[in-house]
């Protein structure tokens, strides 16, 4: 009796644990759990923990409420404006209803995908080429309006969706480069030409000034000197400016009574006439004579022997 009343306890505890076994589940932190009981929705979601269900009876799905990561592959169309591109994109979404992610559609992250490269395709159609390389933010956005929009009914959240690259044929890269290059060329000579035309009117001021002040000229030439004097240099060459020509011409032409001899030999110019008037022949002879009385006197030896010099010959 005792032994019978042993043994049915025994297997009443041995049940207890096999049914506790049975019903125990662990939800994770990151996700939610969603019971159905003989295929029918349970409306409470188990929360993250330890919970229980009814074995054979009840089923437990879990659901990962992360936010995931979904790359799009490569898509490729014609733009707007009749140029074939190839467009990859990602998409980054989350479930925020895991009763509906599970009843809803029968696999949602395959249903993000293949509605996140429908609208890609969507998107290049209905776009120029200028957009897709410089308006990102907007086709983004574009982008991520329409995926969402049959996602919530699927209790999916889209977080943000980003194009990632836009791949062009090689001819027409190496259109887009010529253009980039002759626009560039183009805005360099602009800047060019725009600078000359500044210089060229503050070299006109400058003319103007040192037209009106010509010491200014003579000393910026003076400065110009300094500056190639300072770097050791053992020829010079040195422009005369022709304006500093013309006011030497006009400060000499100003002074009256020029002389009528070579300032810089001192000698009298040919074809001109003494100014005191024409020279007689016998002051020529007499100063002739006056050297020769000097070189007797200097050398009387030498006017003795017949006019030889020392160190040469007589006669």
């Amino acid at each position: 009796m005792v032994g019978e009343l042993v043994t049915a306890v025994v297997v009443a505890l041995v049940g207890a644990a096999a049914y506790a076994l049975a019903a125990a589940r662990v939800v994770k932190q990151y996700e939610r759990g969603v019971v159905f009981r003989l295929g029918r929705l349970r409306s409470a979601v188990r929360p993250p923990g330890f919970t229980m269900i009814v074995p054979l009876v009840d089923r437990l799905r879990k659901v990962n409420m992360q936010i995931v990561t979904m790359p799009v592959p490569a898509q490729e169309g014609i733009t707007r404006d009749n140029v074939t591109v190839r467009v990859d994109a990602v998409v980054y979404f989350k479930v925020v209803d895991p009763a509906d992610a599970v009843v809803q559609v029968e696999d949602y992250r395959f249903a993000v995908s293949q509605m996140a490269q429908t609208s890609l395709r969507s998107i290049i159609g209905k776009s120029d080429l200028d957009d897709l390389l410089s308006d990102r933010e907007k086709l983004n956005q574009g982008l991520e309006l329409m995926i969402d929009s049959p996602a919530v009914g699927w209790g999916v959240h889209i977080d943000r969706v980003e194009i990632k690259d836009v791949s062009l044929p090689e001819t027409m890269k190496r259109s887009m480069a010529r253009q980039a290059e002759a626009d560039r060329e183009r805005r360099a000579r602009v800047i060019n030409a725009d600078a000359e035309l500044q210089a060229s009117r503050k070299l006109a001021e400058a003319a103007s000034q040192m037209a009106d002040t010509p010491s200014a000229l003579q000393l910026r030439l003076l400065q110009t000197v300094m500056a190639v004097a300072a770097e050791k240099n053992s020829t010079l060459v040195l422009p005369i400016p022709v304006e500093l020509l013309r006011f030497l011409e006009r400060e000499r032409g100003g002074q009256p009574g020029e002389s009528s001899r070579d300032p810089a030999r001192g000698e009298q110019r040919s074809g001109e006439s003494h100014p005191d008037g024409p020279r007689p022949a016998i002051a020529g002879r007499e100063e002739a004579q006056a050297r020769a009385g000097a070189t007797a006197q200097r050398y009387p030896d030498v006017a003795a022997a017949g006019g030889a010099r020392p160190g040469r010959p007589a006669g």
